[in-house]
């Protein structure tokens, strides 16, 4: 009876192990987690200040934090962000469709239907992506642009700005339009 168990099961493990296939890709994406966020928040508000001062407001109907080697939040709904200056009055605001911000390097990329306004100028930046260093405290893309003045309409392929959008480079300005204030 022994020895018939053992010429059917021996074999049948045998074929069963030859089946198996070891992948090494298929195992190290079983081994691998997926990159889930650790925290979820909806109808955000941050505040940035320095100082007791109050620099910034951030506002987003729904973000995802990160945390891996490079923690990051995502803003899959948008967001928007205005600067305040000392007097605590608006200065700029920037919303965007998408951003996503990097913890560790302080970049804040804005992508799809990106909308700069600077209060004070009465200016408007239009493009589909643009990237905010905080630590440099600038504004850049290298992207087409439009800025839209009372007077005058501007196109470009990029700029550089500082992050109040008070001093700013075009790149490739493509053109230069009066506009009618009567028109608009």
């Amino acid at each position: 009876m022994l020895n018939r168990l053992v010429y059917i099961v021996f074999p049948m493990m045998f074929i069963s192990f030859l089946s198996c296939e070891n992948d090494i890709n298929t195992i190290t994406s079983l081994s691998q987690v997926d990159s889930l966020p650790e925290e979820l928040a909806r109808e955000i508000r941050v505040v940035y200040s320095d100082s007791g001062r109050m620099k910034a407001v951030l506002e987003s109907p729904y973000m995802k934090k990160y945390e891996q080697k490079d923690p990051f939040y995502e803003f899959p709904a948008g967001f928007r962000v205005i600067f305040y200056d000392s007097a605590m009055k608006p200065q700029t605001e920037i919303t965007a469709r998408y951003g996503i911000r990097n913890e560790r390097t302080k970049i804040m990329e804005a992508k799809n239907n990106v909308v700069v306004k600077s209060i004070n100028k009465q200016e408007q930046l239009d493009t589909e992506h643009l990237i905010w260093d905080e630590i440099k405290r600038t504004i850049y893309s290298e992207v087409f642009v439009k800025i839209t003045r009372p007077d005058r309409v501007i196109y470009g392929d990029g700029l550089t700005s500082d992050q109040d959008f008070s001093n700013y480079t075009i790149k490739n300005l493509k053109g230069e339009f009066q506009v009618d204030p009567g028109e608009q």
